[in-house]
């Protein structure tokens, strides 16, 4: 016996699998090169991924970079057994924060930690990390899939990402562009999102996630399962076509209104929103029900509708609704810029 396949039998005596390795690379690599764009100089397999960016038009390139994960409403996903959307999430927590600066996103990796290797759930989990990345016109370059037995149950996984994008520094979009007078937009979500999913868990956790609710017209599970929204095409269209007559835009995730808009403001203004002109969602209703959730409360940790604020001159609000409308997205004037201290206003 070669000392390679001894050590290979040690190792996956230990719990992790090297031939599911294998398998998983091989389900996934076609995903990955489907969303290669003209800047991908590497293949998948390499020690990095390598993109060369058309810098063509950008004076000073800035690049943005953003990582964050899907958090527990990976539990969802793993108690109901549906793994091809999670990954469309963990793309659209990176590029929607990326693109409030206004830069476009180039790039993506994944990392993948699972209990076991399961190559078919795996390539399940990427498809949807790939369909996030043809959505936000970005490539998946490369990633990491760590098998963790003894730490992780073998059916527990956990996902996060990373991306890169890039913009002119004279385009970046800065705090200092808001002014009073602004008009605040919402641009509708798809739901839930990706945030409060160990509240959403907690209030729902005696409700069988199979169970239909017709205002919701499927399942909870499913409502739960709706990926996040990706704004990138809607975003860089709106900003190619406004310019810097779009002052600031917050990503609305964990923290509600009032710890994102002001994330976006200077200490000078204060953003008022009137909730009343947002359509809420009937799952936050729900949720507010059955958890007797205050409503501020509600509007601190969910985005209530509006996955996007943003705020533009107020010439132009009327013509970014109706482009964004004409690019498949919902959105709204709920509010404008006062003077003030920094902070946002939320009419409830």
């Amino acid at each position: 016996m070669s000392e390679q396949s001894s050590y290979s039998k040690s190792y996956a005596a230990s719990g992790v699998d090297i031939t599911a390795g294998y398998e998983s690379t091989a389900l996934i690599s076609p995903m990955a090169k489907s969303t290669f764009t003209p800047g991908v100089l590497s293949g998948l397999g390499g020690f990095g991924g390598m993109f060369a960016p058309d810098l063509t038009g950008i004076a000073e390139p800035v690049f943005v970079s953003g990582t964050d994960g899907v958090g527990t409403k990976l539990r969802v996903a793993q108690n109901l057994g549906i793994h091809d959307t999670i990954g469309i999430d963990a793309v659209a927590m990176c590029v929607n924060d990326i693109i409030c600066c206004g830069a476009k996103p180039l790039w993506f990796l994944d990392y993948l930690a699972v209990g076991k290797n399961y190559p078919e759930k795996i390539a399940d989990i990427v498809s949807g990390v790939a369909d996030g990345c043809r959505q936000a016109g970005c490539a998946l370059i490369g990633g990491e899939t760590a098998e963790h037995p003894g730490i992780m149950p073998p059916d527990d996984y956990d996902i996060a990402g990373f991306a890169v994008g890039v913009v002119d520094k004279k385009d970046i979009i800065l705090p200092e562009r808001v002014q009073p007078g602004d008009a605040v937009l919402a641009v509708a979500s798809s739901g839930m999102h990706s945030n409060g999913f160990s509240l959403v868990r907690k209030v729902f956790s005696a409700i069988a996630l199979d169970k239909y609710y017709p205002e919701l017209e499927q399942t909870l599970g499913e409502e739960l399962l709706t990926p996040t929204k990706i704004y990138v095409r809607a975003i860089l269209e709106l900003i190619a076509v406004f310019g810097d007559r779009i002052h600031g835009i917050s990503h609305i995730t964990g923290g509600g209104y009032y710890e994102n808009i002001p994330r976006v403001l200077p200490e000078n203004v204060n953003a008022v929103v009137n909730t009343a002109k947002i359509p809420v969602p009937p799952i936050f209703t729900l949720l507010a029900e059955a958890g007797s959730i205050p409503l501020r409360d509600m509007y601190n940790t969910y985005n209530m509708g509006a996955g996007l604020i943003v705020i533009a001159n107020a010439d132009v609000a009327d013509s970014a609704v109706k482009l964004l409308h004409t690019l498949g997205e919902t959105a709204y004037i709920c509010g404008e810029v006062i003077p003030g201290s920094g902070q946002v206003e939320v009419v409830l």
